[in-house]
């Protein structure tokens, strides 16, 4: 066979044409349904088929090009289109045209596949964690005076703050938080225990009225960095910061933004830095775990201070509110009339100055709450502020409690839900959760959510204590003596001790348990309650 000859004929036949044609075509059709046909949720399955099929019809194309050409007359076999008088040039260059449509073709698909793909994934990732979720670690006090480091916890507090008004972010709350280092080694785990995709973290080095912070936003996946910057300001520009870093963010994780929403962010609380610092001292014990009377005075001093140098200063107002309002309804403060009047007129006071500041409807609806136990009032701004916070989870955890005391018992299990999404390394409201599932005696689901917290605080008594009363309640006494065993006889706590009594009378042993007691009547310890005898 005269091979020159052939492909001579391959050329006269155009089967060169078709298959440079074919193959263009092939591969942009293949490339837009790759990129494009997963976003509507189409099979992986139905995509290969297709793909196959392109390249099964790839030999038939050729086949055809060999035995059949396309005339002006239609197509023709092609001993008789050799019969026929020759097309014009501009015919005969008709295939180069079609190639180059389907290469321009071919990468529009290309491109428009990887930007829908992109906005896709910008949405959630495989691991059905959302990519445009972050977790704002603890920042690092690089100041040489290390009592500054109140200021750390409230830039970052801060930074916080304005990224959980952005409604199209998750957002992790600082409870979940505040327990990791400043910058651990371990972020891939850290990202997977509070359900995100991004974490930032953070230094703070303040001087005089010099600051200095340093931010750096990393994907925890591959532990790579995203995003970094240094902002070196006085303390009157330090809302600039707070601001450009929430901005920077959004921009990073393609947030949208509402005019609303931007302004949020970029408002500045106060014109008065010494407002501003003592407001920041007042945060700093407000954020501390233990709620204590010690904690609560020292927020309600400074933030008393804070109001005092700026009286205009809305956000201080609030969290005063909040403070004395806590402290009212858990006795960590004293419960006077005086006291409850203070947190009334601190969340009107809020209110009034900004009533479309989410921190003022809130402190308004907590003051109803905690205070006059007023709880249709409070949902109604609990729900009102919801629009203002859409990321805070003390919303959700306060409309539970509420719903709970109204024995609304499947809705406040919603708000618990929502809150530990948005917080789900929060102890109290993990426990809290738990003690509804005891109360409605779902007895395997509040083990699980005390295992939740044991997995956070190991051997945690009260938790542990806890799970004992349960396995008593199921009647698993031997379970009961296992999980109490290694808090006897030296257990301090009041609900372990409670539990290790009603432990002894169950097992008809009473004798193991009497010197303990005499031990508490003998020194009575006010943490440990009120002694009936």
């Amino acid at each position: 066979m005269d091979l020159t000859k052939f492909f001579g004929e391959l050329k006269r036949r155009n089967v060169y044409k078709v298959a440079v044609a074919y193959a263009v075509a092939g591969w942009a059709l293949a490339q837009g349904i790759a990129q494009v046909f997963p976003v509507f949720g189409i099979p992986n399955w139905a995509i290969q088929l297709i793909v196959l099929a392109i390249a099964i019809g790839f030999p038939i194309a050729l086949v055809v090009a060999w035995t059949f050409e396309l005339t002006p007359e239609g197509i023709k076999r092609t001993e008789t289109a050799d019969l026929m008088p020759p097309t014009t040039g501009q015919k005969k260059r008709a295939w180069i045209y079609i190639a180059v449509i389907g290469g321009v073709i071919s990468v529009a698909l290309f491109f428009l596949g990887r930007y829908t793909v992109g906005n896709k994934t910008t949405a959630a990732s495989t691991d059905g964690i959302s990519n445009k979720s972050i977790a704002v670690l603890p920042f690092e006090n690089r100041s040489e005076d290390k009592a500054n480091a109140y200021f750390a916890d409230g830039i970052q507090d801060e930074i916080l703050t304005r990224l959980s008004k952005i409604a199209d972010l998750k957002v992790i709350s600082r409870t979940s938080t505040e327990h990791y280092k400043s910058a651990p080694q371990d972020l891939p785990e850290i990202a997977r225990q509070l359900g995100v995709a991004h974490i930032l973290e953070g230094s703070v080095q303040k001087s005089g009225d010099a600051v200095r912070v340093n931010v750096q936003l990393i994907k925890a996946a591959n532990d790579s960095h995203l995003w970094a910057d240094t902002f070196d300001r006085k303390l009157t520009d330090i809302f600039l910061v707070e601001s450009e870093v929430a901005k920077a963010i959004a921009d990073q994780l393609r947030a949208k933004l509402t005019g609303q929403e931007e302004q949020v962010i970029t408002a500045k609380p106060t014109d008065n830095p010494e407002a501003y610092d003592a407001y920041l001292r007042g945060l700093a014990y407000n954020l501390k775990t233990a709620n204590t009377a010690a904690n609560s005075l020292g927020a309600q001093k400074y933030l008393k201070e804070a109001v005092r140098l700026d009286p205009e200063f809305a956000l201080s107002w609030a969290l005063l509110s909040y403070v004395d309002a806590r402290g009212y309804r858990t006795l960590t403060l004293q419960q006077t009339v005086a006291l409850r009047e203070e947190a009334r007129q601190a969340a009107e006071r809020a209110f009034i100055l900004q009533p479309n500041l989410g921190e003022a409807v809130w402190a308004k609806g907590y003051y109803h709450y905690a205070c006059l136990k007023d709880y249709d009032t409070a949902v109604r701004y609990f729900e009102q502020a919801r629009q203002f916070l859409p990321n805070s989870s003390k919303i959700p955890e306060s409309l539970a409690y509420v719903t709970r005391r109204r024995g609304q018992w499947d809705q406040s299990e919603s708000y618990f839900n929502e809150a530990e999404r948005l917080d789900p390394r929060n102890v109290t409201v993990l426990t809290q959760h738990a003690f509804s599932y005891i109360c409605l005696r779902r007895f395997p689901e509040a083990l699980q959510k005390f295992d939740q917290v044991l997995d956070i605080t190991p051997d945690d008594v009260d938790t542990l204590a806890t799970k004992a009363n349960i396995a008593q309640a199921e009647g698993d006494l031997p379970r009961a003596a296992a999980l109490l065993a290694p808090l006897h006889p030296n257990a301090d706590d009041s609900a372990a001790l409670e539990t290790q009594v009603y432990q002894a009378i169950l097992e008809r042993q009473p004798a193991q348990i009497i010197p303990r007691l005499k031990e508490v009547l003998a020194k009575p310890d006010p943490g440990l309650g009120p002694v009936y005898v």
